[in-house]
């Protein structure tokens, strides 16, 4: 168990979530806490071709150890959530109101939820 060693910067925590989840237990979350993550803060950037083949050699042990959840997906990741748009906003949700059925778009160029477009299908 614990934090593999082997990944000296990159993945650790992942991994070791991974670890959790594979022996039934859950990670639970809680919007109470409030942590503070200065990410790159102590070792600073991948800004050089050492620290840059460390990332890929632990990238490389992260994908091999984890090929089979990796291909599965996130068991927890909304269906309902885009995996193409850094926002997450999918281009299209359906959901259920007075037994009518809508759909809201919102433009691909669009960077602001307050510009969602709402019509009745």
């Amino acid at each position: 168990g614990g934090f593999d060693e082997s990944f000296l910067v990159a993945f650790n925590d992942v991994d070791f979530c991974l670890k959790i989840q594979r022996t039934g237990h859950l990670i639970v979350w809680t919007p109470y806490a409030e942590l503070y993550h200065d990410e790159s803060k102590s070792r600073g950037y991948e800004d050089s071709t050492e620290k840059q083949a460390r990332f890929q050699t632990e990238l490389k042990q992260f994908r091999q150890r984890w090929k089979k959840e990796l291909e599965a997906g996130d068991p927890y990741y909304s269906p309902n959530l885009s995996l193409d748009r850094p926002d997450f906003f999918p281009e299209y949700v359906l959901y259920q109101h007075d037994a009518r059925c809508r759909h809201i778009e919102r433009p691909a160029d669009c960077n602001s939820r307050e510009h969602v477009q709402v019509s009745t299908e």
